[in-house]
Order: C-alpha cells, then structure tokens, then sequence
C-alpha cells in the first residue's frame, strides 16, 4: 500500500501513481499528478518504479527496475536533457530531437569515441560503429549495422553518421574515397527520398550501404544495394506529401538558363507535382533568392516549408558538386537533369475520347501537343511516334504458332493515361538505377576481406490507405524483426543454454505465420499475386477472393470490416485484406495491386523509346527488353522477395549490431515527447523482449582465448604463460568485479550490460594502476594455488581411507578363495556321499517290490547284501584321504549298477507273477461279460445322461464368454470417452493460450488504430470481445459427462 509505481496510461505510455487499495485482480491507483484521474488497473499494467524520477541511466540495463514503464521514462527523461540516444546491453535506441544539438556530431566527437570500448562514454551512433570496427578486427567477420524504425524516425541521418564515423576514421587515407562514400548519400536523398505526412526527409527506398576494408582494415571500397524504389509517388503523390526532392531542387536551384532549356517554371505548372504540396523547403536566405515566377501559389501565400536539414536551392548545389566529385561530366549531369525534366513534361500530356474512332479509341488534347514536344525534344525521339505509342498499341495475330497480321489497337483514355504513366515511372526507376550503378562504378575499389554495411530501409507503414508498396515494405519489415528476435532473443538463450549459465527462459511473439502467409510458394500473397497477374484478363477482386480462400482459418489475416478503424470498414471483402503484423493490424487495399506488381511498358512504348538517339536514355534501356507473355515476366514482388532473401542471408553471414530509432512525437516538432507513440515503438522493435531478457543476460562475451590474447601484452612473462582459462580467471577474480557481473561458460566469459567496457578501463589504465592490477592477480594465484594444495591434501586423506577400505576388502577376498579350495578338494567326496544317500530311496523301492512277490527270502538276503555294501563303501570314501575324484565317482558307479541289475531282476520276475495273474483275471473277466451285457443298458442310459450335461456346461460357458466379451466392449467404450474428454481439455488449455495471444495482438491492432485514428480524425470502433474457443465446447463437454453418467449409473 502508498508504494509509488507506473500505472499504464492511454496518451503518456505510463504515469507515476500510488497504490491505494489492492483488489483480486488488480490495483486502485492514484496519479501523483492532480490531472489525471483515479484508477482500477489489472497487475498486468502496472509496474514498480525508482523514486528518483529524473535520474536517467546510459543503459537501461543499470536500472533498478527493468521494465517497460522505467525503459520509456529513462528515454523521454534523457530526451529532455538532449540525451537521445540510450543502450539496452549493445542494442542503441536512438530518439530523433528533430533539432540540431551542438557537437554531437562534430570532428572532436569523432576522435573520441574512436577505439573506446561500448560503455566506455556516453551512448551515441560512434560507439556502434567503433564497435562493428573492432568486432570486425578481433572476430575476422564482416559486419552489419540494422538501422530500423518507423517513418520519421532518423533513419537515414543515423545512416549518414555512421559512414562518417568510419570513413573519417580509417578512410583519410584512401584520398578521394572517403568523398566519394559520404557523395553518394545527397544523391541517393534527392532521387530516393520525398517529403511525406509523416517524415520531411523519408527515404522512399531502402539501401544496403557496404564499406569495405582490406587487410590492414584500411577503407578500400563501397559498394551500394537498393530495394523498392516507390515508383507510383512519380505519378501521384498524396495531398500533403511531396514528389521526389529532385523535381523541387531543379526547379528552386537550378539557375535560370538551365531552367529555360528544360522548360521548367513552377510546381503549379505540372500534373505530377500540383495535385500535392507544391511549396520548397527553403531558409530565410535561400528564400530571397527566389523569383515569383518560381514559386506556386501555396508557396506564395503560406511560404516556405522549414526543416534544419532540408533547403531545396543549396540541396541542388550539393546534388550537382556531389554528382561531380563522383565522376559525372557537365554532359551527363545535364542529361540526368533533362530526363528528369522529361518526366515532368510527360506528365501534362492528356488525352480525350477521339469521336472519329468507332472502336472507342483517344486522341491526345491539343493543347497539351507542347508537353508531348518538349518531353520527346529532351528525350530525343520523335514527337509523332511517342504520340502514336500512348494512344495505341501494336498486337500481333497468330494462327498455328505462326506469327501474323500487325494490327494497331487503340487505346481508352484511362488506358492512355496508363501508359504514359507507366513509362514516366519506368524512365525514373530506370535512371535511379543508373545513378546507383554509376555512384558503384565511380568508387574505387580494391580487395576486399571485410566490409560493414548499413542498413537503411523503410520502416513498419501504415496509413488510411495502404497499397502494394506498404505490403512490400511492411513484409521487409516483418522478415528483419524475425531476424532480430532469431539473433537477439532465440540465438542468445540458446547460447546461454549450450555454454551452461542456467539463464531463465524467455518468450517472445513469433511472427513466422505472418511470413509463410506472405512467401508461401504455393499459396503464398505473393505467389497468388504473380499468378493472377499471367491470367488473360487479371481482376484484384478475384486475386483478393483467392487470398481469402487460400487462408481461411489464419487468425493472421482477416476480411476489411473487421479492422479497429472505421475508415476501413467501409472497403468490401474483395477489395482488401487485414493482416496482422507484428506491429499491429493493417488494412490493405488490393485495387492497384496486379497494376503495381506488373507496371511493365507496352511493346509500342519500350520499342520508341529504345529508339531513342540520347545516350542516357539508350543505356537505361538497354536491360529493359519487353516481356514476351504473361507467363515468363519477372514480378515487382518476385524480384522484392528475392533481393531480400539474399540480403537476409549476408545479413545471417555477419556480425550484427542494431539501432532501433524511434520517433519521440507525429508534429515533427523539438522537445515533444508522446508516451504512448513512444512506447508503441519500442514494444514493436523488440525492446521489452530484449530488456525482459537482459534483466538475466550476459550480452558482452568473448572466449577464453580472444581475452588472453587481447590483455597478455600488459602483463609480465610470468602471467602471460598461464593458459587462457585460468588467465581469465586470474584476471576477473583479482578485479573486484562482483560475481553476479560475470559468468564462465564452457568456452566463453560473460559480463553483464557495461562491466566488460569496465574491465576493458581497468585492464587498459594508466601503468601505476596497472601494477596494482598485477600484484591483485598474482596475489588471486597465490591464494588459488593454496586452496589447490589444501585439496591436494585432502585427496590424500581421501587416498589413505581408500587403502585402508581395500586392505578389509582383501582379507575378504582371501577368505573366499580358500573356501574355494577347500570345497574343490573335498567336494567331489561329499556330493559322492549325498548321492549314496539319495540310493537309499531305491533300496526302499526294492524292498517294495520284493513284498510284492511270493517267493521273497531270496531276494530280501540280496538287498540286505547291497545294503551291507552301501555302508562299507561310504566308511571307505570317508576315511581314505588318497582317493581321487575319479575313484569316488567309479564306486558310485558300481553302486548305482548294482542297484538297477537288481531292480531289473526284481521287476521282471514281478512282470511273470503278474502275467499268470492276469491270464487268471481273463478268465474270471468272461464269466463276467454276461454280467456286463446286463449292465449295458444301464451304463448307455448313464451316457446320454453325462452328454446332455457337457452340452449344458457347454452352453453355459459360451454364455460366459459373451458376457465377458460385452464387458471388454464396455471396457473400451468408457476409456474412448475418458480419452476424448482428455484431448478436449488439453485443446481448451490451448486455445486459451491462442485467446491471451490474439487479446495481446487486439490490444496492438487498437492501439495502432488510434494512432491513426488521431492523425487522420478518424474514428475507432470497438470490437466486440473475443469469444473463447472453449465456449463452443461446452455442449461436448456435457455430453462426454452425460456418458460416463450414464454408464456408470446402476
């Protein structure tokens, strides 16, 4: 009771509050802050808290209390003090303070986290790439650094510093290639990234960035991956987002001839631009520098956009020197420039049903003639043949496999404006490939042993709107968060397991199912997508029936109307599908998706503009052959799916460190912190997991060798030649280092979050220090060495017991070898003896048979004889010591002879007695026949009797073993029941471990909808409460009970 804990809130994540009353399932709290209101809230949400509320710690891991509520506070209370960055053990969480804060990126910056151990000075993005360098150096193994979190989030400026760090590093000497590393990123921003609701700078791609190292772990390289370029925002970005920043630098910094040439005026001027935000970002010097005739309206009347990173006309100066610095001639910028320009002007061309075409074709509106000239003019092909191109096709006829006829189709005006659109989109993913391929080319590069690659991609997305590119990015997403609970939470604890440190376990949400409902190969989203895409006449509302279809009972996917958001449930059952991610649920819209999934060019329109006499575009062309059928094209998603398998498998090939950015508030505004947005976050990249894991974890270990070798060299001979595991162990005991800070496995060392950067300080110190660090390890030897004698002596103790145990097991062992003796010299005689006796019985049968005869006085004198013989020779083999065994056994023999002559002798004449007997028998026999024929008819009578009373017993025994077997029957019935109502409790057990699952993912999904709900002015309805599995059961349940009532009822 009055114990200060957080207590979960729905806007602040968590609010300090005191316990006033404990109920049954839950607690009565009172905020500490007046503001908030009293509460009931279940164990579950709340949390015990440290009283000292504004103390913040490096690592979360030091925290007294390690939980999600004390995680969230320790980052929004560093937040605040311009602390932005935070450790869980090695993981970084990085908070973007949409702000610039002084010398937290500077050159001094730089040099001082060079070398320093994790730990060692204040969280910061350095300290990861210090780290990824020296586990590169001492582990021999490439290095990934995944750099995740939401839109927004400061993804791509944790990129850019980490390529700083370790270009500015260990690429000073590489002369022009650490420029030409750091060039690429302004580059890729002005062609790859776009403003969006959500994010100023959002990159719309995502890039795997390797640095390369040679032997000497010297910069010698880079190289550059990018996926999912989002083609569709070329065409039609949203209300408030911008196109790609390259359109707006062209137009606000390119200088005026330049923009005459192109043709360029004004983002008002052009479909592709004024149908969304249309004014720059700019500061108040670039600004002046401004003609109206460049501004829009919007950006007339509103003014500027303002971002501390972006400003559209110095960002073109950047662009264009940075273009130059990597190698591109004033030539071949200025075709860049025209192409993009090309794009623009494509864009205006409009078209109109043509009422002199009875086949329903368009024709181009006249007005618009000027943009199809100035587009053709700048992508060098003739006007004509592009106009010709977007309002028809060329199809070809064919009769017996033989090609036929060419027959011109044409066009509608939608399928017009596809096109033209599709080839805008192909001619700007195409020539962001080559910029790609030339900023790869334009790095040197030699031999490579190890690299480092970042990775940027886009985060976890969702909208009011969601399309192929969200399922795309979301998928990526869904395939990175599995991989980290694998190499963070699934790999560690069964390191933990294999090295013995008896850890407890911890379970986290796998998201496998998610993953097999996207990639499966036979029913996958993505394999159902592909084949509705080869059909003749592809429908979305037939690819989402068979989604449905293909996933009838995946609690994971689910049907529009039943999402949290209201918006959504409008969107009919083929036209969407919901799944739930790992981050919460997301409605998809499937209209555009065979479209975007496709998003090929028409051969009319890949022929003209392969046609084209300007280099640029000939080359980006030159790959791009048009796809001969449906059944052999090469998919958007397919083509997606493979890129990220084979990133996923360098991924799983190297060392991997990760930062988790997290974006503080929606407003994109400094010093503003939303708790629950927060904590959404942290929940979804796996922080709590990890955080509940680290409160038993050892994060930081190395083996028993790496360490030796690391230290040996501060140390005297005489340390160094100790082997590696008792060098360890010397080191750390003779530290001081608590026990609970380190562990020894069979292999490895462990230390606990941060006290392997502090035994790295310590080992590392100053030489005074250091001497004090030796004389504590030789003194830790000494003590060692005279706790291994005294063991010593006490084994010998141990030795002497054992010898003493021996020597009264010998005296045993002698006893039984002479009682072994003894029995075989004397042994034969006595079984002799006992035998003699046994004969005895025979003498008796003897005489048996002897009184059975008439003339029996001869006979008895024999066997009186024979008994005579039996006592002489037992007084014989007991008194003559030099009888052999031999000897003993022939007298036994003779004995036992004699005995059977005599018994052969006695029964034959006993056999002739019984004969004459017998004969006299016969005789008396047939004076008797005629007795017995009298009594016949009695005996036949007695017959019939005894045979009508075996079928009786007969018949009642068949009548046993029928009830017997009915019994067995019963038998088994009653344990089929007992079985059956067996399995049906252990399914109830587990669907309510599936119903804790899914309130979990409801809990999710709600909390994501209001997020939404909040940024869109939406509306979340409830759900009505999930309905347990087991509820359906209970009919069973009290029928299986009826049963065993019924059977064993009397």
């Amino acid at each position: 009771m009055d114990e200060i804990v957080w207590a979960r809130d729905s806007s602040e994540g968590f609010i300090l509050s005191r316990i006033t009353e404990i109920l049954d399932d839950g607690a009565e709290v009172i905020p500490l802050e007046s503001k908030y209101q009293k509460r009931t809230l279940p164990f579950s949400d709340i949390f015990r808290a440290n009283v000292e509320k504004d103390r913040d710690y490096d690592d979360n891991c030091e925290m007294m209390f390690l939980n999600e509520a004390s995680l969230l506070n320790n980052i929004r209370t560093r937040y605040y003090k311009n602390k932005i960055y935070t450790y869980v053990a090695n993981i970084l969480i990085a908070v973007n303070p949409y702000s610039e804060i002084p010398s937290l990126y500077s050159p001094e910056m730089i040099r001082n986290y060079k070398g320093k151990s994790l730990g060692q000075l204040p969280p910061h993005v350095f300290a990861i790439a210090d780290k990824a360098y020296r586990d590169m150096q001492v582990l021999k193994q490439s290095q990934s650094i995944i750099v995740s979190g939401e839109s927004g989030a400061g993804k791509t400026e944790s990129t850019k510093h980490l390529l700083k760090f370790l270009c500015h590093n260990w690429g000073e000497e590489s002369g022009l290639l650490e420029q030409k590393i750091l060039d690429a990123n302004p580059v890729l921003e002005a062609f790859g990234n776009a403003k969006t609701t959500r994010n100023n700078n959002s990159s719309r791609f995502g890039k795997f960035i390797e640095v390369h190292f040679d032997k000497s772990f010297k910069v010698c390289g880079g190289h550059i991956s990018h996926y999912l370029l989002e083609k569709s925002r070329v065409c039609s970005p949203d209300g408030d987002e911008r196109n790609y920043h390259i359109f707006y630098m062209l137009m606000a910094g390119a200088p005026e001839k330049l923009r005459q040439k192109l043709g360029l005026t004004k983002p008002d001027d052009f479909n592709y631009l004024k149908s969304a935000c249309t004014r720059y970002f700019t500061k108040p010097s670039s600004e002046k520098k401004l003609s109206p005739s460049q501004k829009s309206e919007d950006h007339t009347k509103q003014g500027p956009l303002k971002d501390i990173l972006l400003d559209d006309v110095e960002d073109f100066n950047d662009l264009d020197q940075a273009l130059s610095r990597l190698g591109l001639t004033d030539a071949e910028r200025l075709q860049i420039y025209a192409t993009v320009a090309a794009v623009l002007h494509l864009g205006n061309v409009a078209f109109e049903d043509n009422p002199d075409d009875s086949r329903g074709g368009c024709r181009m509106i006249p007005s618009k003639e000027r943009s199809l000239i100035t587009a053709s003019t700048l992508l060098d092909i003739d006007p004509s043949e592009l106009k010709q191109a977007l309002v028809s096709r060329v199809m070809q006829s064919s009769r017996g496999g033989m090609k036929g006829t060419v027959i011109m189709v044409p066009l509608k005006v939608y399928e017009a404006n596809n096109a033209r659109d599709a080839l805008a989109k192909a001619i700007y993913s195409n020539l962001f490939d080559y910029i790609v391929n030339k900023i790869n080319r334009s790095i040197p590069f030699q031999a490579s042993s190890y690299y480092i690659g970042v990775l940027d991609i886009a985060g976890f997305e969702f909208f009011t709107v969601n399309s192929f590119e969200q399922f795309c990015i979301n998928y990526c997403n869904e395939k990175l968060q599995q991989f980290f609970n694998e190499r963070i939470l699934k790999y560690e604890q069964e390191l933990y397991k294999k090295e013995g440190l008896g850890v407890p376990e911890i379970t986290y949400v796998d998201n496998q199912g998610c993953i097999d409902l996207i990639e499966a190969k036979t029913n996958g989203i993505f394999t159902l997508l592909d084949e509705e895409s080869k059909l003749p006449k592809p429908s979305y509302t037939h690819f989402t029936g068979e989604v449905h279809k293909a996933w009838p009972s995946e609690y994971r996917i689910g049907l529009p109307r039943s999402s949290k958001l209201k918006a959504h449930r409008s969107i009919r059952d083929d036209e969407g599908f919901l799944i739930r991610h790992f981050a919460g649920a997301v409605c998809y819209q499937t209209k555009y998706f065979i479209e975007k999934n496709n998003d090929a060019l028409h051969a009319s329109l890949e022929s003209i503009i392969q046609e084209s006499k300007n280099k640029l575009i000939e080359t980006l062309f030159s790959t791009s052959m048009a796809q001969k059928g449906k059944l052999t094209f090469v998919s958007v998603g397919s083509k997606f799916k493979t890129q990220l398998g084979e990133l996923m498998e360098k991924l799983k090939s190297n060392g991997t460190n990760f930062i988790r950015c997290i974006k503080p508030n929606n407003k994109m505004v400094d010093h503003q912190f939303d708790g629950s947005l927060s904590l959404m976050q942290l929940k979804c990249s796996g922080m709590i997991s990890v955080l509940e894991l680290m409160e038993y974890g050892y994060p930081s270990r190395t083996s028993f060798a790496d360490l030796h070798s690391m230290y040996k060299e501060y140390l005297p001979k005489e340390l160094k030649q100790l082997n590696p595991k008792t060098f360890c162990e010397a080191m750390l005991h003779s530290l001081k280092l608590q026990e609970k800070d380190f562990k020894f496995g069979i292999t490895k060392v462990f230390f606990r979050p941060g006290k392997f950067a502090e035994f790295d300080r310590i080992m590392k110190s100053d030489p005074e220090n250091l001497k004090s660090v030796v004389a504590a390890i030789k003194k830790w030897l000494i003590k060692s060495r005279w706790i291994k004698s005294q063991f010593c002596v006490l084994t010998i103790i141990k030795m002497k017991n054992k010898i003493a145990y021996r020597r009264s097991a010998l005296i045993v062992m002698q006893k039984t070898v002479r009682g072994y003796l003894v029995r075989k010299k004397y042994g034969p005689r006595i079984t002799t003896l006992r035998n003699i006796r046994t004969l005895d019985s025979s003498l008796k049968k003897l005489e048996e048979i002897a009184s059975q005869l008439k003339q029996k006085a001869s006979v008895v004198n024999e066997i009186d004889g024979l008994k005579s013989k039996f006592a002489s020779t037992m007084e014989k083999i007991k008194h003559d010591d030099r009888m052999d065994r031999k000897t003993v056994e022939s007298l036994y023999a003779e004995l036992v002879g004699q005995v059977n002559q005599q018994m052969a002798s006695l029964q034959k004449k006993l056999q002739e007695e019984r004969i004459a007997e017998e004969q006299e028998r016969l005789r008396k026999l047939r004076e008797e026949m005629e007795r017995q024929k009298r009594l016949k008819e009695e005996e036949e009578r007695k017959i019939r009797e005894e045979e009508e009373h075996r079928k009786m017993k007969v018949e009642m025994e068949a009548r046993r073993k029928a009830e017997e077997l009915e019994r067995k029957k019963q038998e088994e019935a009653d344990r089929l029941l007992a079985e059956e109502l067996q399995k049906q409790q252990e399914k109830l057990a587990q669907d309510e471990r599936k119903y804790q699952e899914q309130l979990e993912q409801e809990r999710q999904d709600r909390e994501l909808a209001l997020r939404l709900a909040q940024e869109t002015n939406g509306q979340v309805e409830e759900s009505p409460p999930l309905i347990r599995k087991y509820d359906r059961y209970d009919k069973i349940c009290k029928r299986v009970a009826f049963a065993f009532a019924s059977v064993f009822s009397p």
